[in-house]
């Protein structure tokens, strides 16, 4: 529609605006009237009018299998569409239309904005099912009416009031007619089931909805207050109620045909079993996260254990490998932590891989510094957790190999998200330092400490990636991991989608 309105009117932002607010209500006039609705508008140059936007009913038959938008009608041949345009009122007159043997009531409601008609609605009726309305159906197209002489007077939609039509309740959700008064003048087969969840014994026509709702709905003070005026229609709101372990999303749209308040149109949905999902969700999420938290204190207790057997040790080949084992378990309590405080099993890992740096700083012999570049970005749990063990014994084992006591330094973390292939991408991950380098004929693959084994295990068995450890262009060493993940961040293990 913007790209419409902008190439063929002389309509302004904020008449486009208007037009989208109108746009995102108009389901509710298209579905009460059972009609298809087709927004025009004039162009620049006054000739001809453009289709901008095209709604049809969830209640009827369609009065056009074929898309409008877009198509250039001259002024002068749809004359209703012109009277609409230059009287600002609604047109009716005029005999049906056939189109495709199917007899189509066309009519024309202005769209107003403050003084001005930006366009006319052409509301196309579909004649072929024509019988004796019900009253539920009779009540729709009186609220239609309504909604129609609202919009030829510029006071429908509601400035300010964008409306989420994906969550709001329909016409065919639950629909409420009211008074002047807030009295319940009819009420559809579904609203009533709705108030019946709430503990509603009897029938709601005649009473005042505002009242009844508060009684179902207990509260006290001045929220009891609020809640009447709101079930009364005098404002144009959505709100929830709930009573009898049962929920109702309401929406309430006063109705002004004339600029006098005549009642409103109530729509109302039961979303019981919706809002008992969404708490189940919550209440899972919070005992994953609980879980994560106690995992992380409990390896924390572990470390504090570690460290306190290490001190009691007098050999120093021990209290080393005591000490090692806590930075191991340190860096899996990081993992826990992070996700502790997120609301699924993912975890942004540069926060990680940060931490992780500074931790295993501490133990440096010298004054080497550590530096990250580039993204680690977002990943999975069953990866992060292998990863950040990996990134430890890589750190720890530059630092303690790679400088001697008092050396300056430094060891550099990359991670590069990217890949060949949309269906193949990788994560990169580099581990450089500047230090002593590697000894001669030293092979990663076959020699190595007990770290160095625990990073070949965990990338090529837990991560399904490869791992190369040689010497740095210029001066010390450099690891070089390849792990392969998923481009929604779902990562896989050996190859194949993880959870396996």
């Amino acid at each position: 529609m913007n790209d419409l309105v902008r190439q063929h009117t002389a309509l302004g932002d904020s008449d486009l605006e208007w037009l989208h607010l109108l746009v995102s209500e108009w389901q509710l006039l298209s579905d009460l009237s059972f009609a298809d609705l087709v927004l025009w508008v004039p162009t620049r140059d006054g000739t001809r009018y453009v289709s901008v936007a095209q709604m049809r009913p969830n209640t009827g038959p369609t009065s056009y299998q074929n898309d409008m938008v877009g198509h250039l009608v001259p002024r002068g041949r749809r004359p209703m569409l012109d009277t609409a345009l230059d009287e600002g009122r609604i047109v009716r007159e005029g005999d049906p239309e056939w189109r495709e043997e199917v007899p189509v009531r066309v009519e024309s409601i202005p769209v107003r904005r403050e003084s001005r008609v930006l366009g006319v609605i052409a509301r196309n009726t579909n004649l072929l099912t024509v019988r004796t309305p019900s009253r539920l159906e009779l009540t729709y197209l009186q609220s239609a009416s309504d909604l129609a002489q609202m919009i030829a007077a510029g006071s429908f939609p509601f400035p300010n009031q964008q409306v989420d039509m994906d969550a709001a309740p329909r016409a065919g959700d639950g629909l409420i007619r009211l008074d002047a008064d807030g009295v319940v003048q009819y009420a559809s087969p579904n609203a009533l089931s709705a108030y019946h969840r709430l503990g509603l014994a009897a029938d709601l026509v005649g009473h005042h909805l505002g009242e009844t709702t508060a009684e179902l709905a207990p509260a006290r003070g001045p929220v009891d207050e609020a809640l009447v005026k709101l079930a009364s229609g005098w404002a144009p709101r959505e709100f929830e109620v709930e009573g009898n372990e049962g929920v109702i999303q309401l929406r309430s749209i006063p109705l002004k045909p004339k600029g006098t308040h005549i009642g409103s149109l109530v729509l109302l949905r039961d979303v019981t079993e919706l809002r008992r999902r969404e708490r189940e969700l919550i209440t899972k999420d919070a005992t994953i996260r609980e879980i994560h938290h106690r995992v992380k204190n409990n390896l924390q207790t572990v470390a504090a254990l570690l460290r306190l057997q290490a001190r009691r040790m007098d050999s120093e080949q021990g209290k080393e490998a005591l000490a090692e084992a806590v930075r191991r378990v340190g860096s899996i309590a990081i993992v826990h932590e992070t996700l502790s405080q997120t609301l699924d099993e993912r975890v942004e890992f540069d926060d990680i891989a940060d931490r992780v740096l500074a931790m295993v700083a501490e133990i440096s012999p010298g004054r080497v510094a550590g530096r990250r570049t580039g993204k680690f970005g977002i990943l999975d749990a069953e990866v992060a957790t292998p990863l950040s063990m990996v990134l430890t014994e890589l750190l720890q084992n530059a630092l303690e190999h790679g400088f001697g006591p008092g050396q300056q330094g430094t060891v550099e973390v990359s991670a590069v998200r990217g890949g060949t292939a949309r269906s193949d991408p990788r994560l990169l991950v580099t581990v450089q330092d500047d230090g002593s380098g590697l000894p001669e004929g030293f092979d990663a693959k076959r020699t190595g400490n007990l770290g160095l084994q625990i990073v070949r295990t965990l990338v090529e068995g837990e991560l399904g990636g490869t791992f190369d450890m040689l010497p740095a262009p210029e001066r010390g060493t450099r690891v070089v991991l390849d792990i392969p993940v998923r481009a929604d961040g779902a990562e896989r293990r050996g190859g194949t989608p993880a959870g396996r």
